[in-house]
């Protein structure tokens, strides 16, 4: 189920909150572009015993250059459609970011 209603990215104190759809049991860890207003991430993990919200989490860690224990999952521990705080930067710094993530879809 999409969540139109929920911005893709929206600031928080120190951070910002991302909405996500994961793509488990992938070929690769990548972002893709932009699905449903959230953000598309293919993760290698299967989605058994939180192991692919553990690879998320350390997957976006890397992609924002912080530590796991500032990538917090919010909402959505169960489903592909997922809500995730990322701290240690300020929230204009963390968007630069996430733009240069995002394929240029044309």
């Amino acid at each position: 189920m999409s969540r139109p209603d929920q911005p893709l990215c929206s600031d928080t104190d120190g951070g910002i909150i991302l909405t996500l759809h994961i793509q488990p049991r992938a070929s690769k860890n990548q972002v893709c572009g932009i699905q449903d207003n959230a953000l598309k991430i293919r993760l290698t993990s299967p989605p058994v015993d939180g192991a692919a919200n553990k690879l998320c989490r350390e997957f976006l860690a890397e992609l924002f250059n912080v530590s796991k224990s500032e990538v917090e999952i919010l909402s959505g521990e169960t489903s592909r459609h997922k809500r995730v705080r990322i701290c240690g930067r300020d929230s204009a710094h963390l968007r630069r970011m996430l733009e240069e993530l995002i394929p240029q879809q044309r």
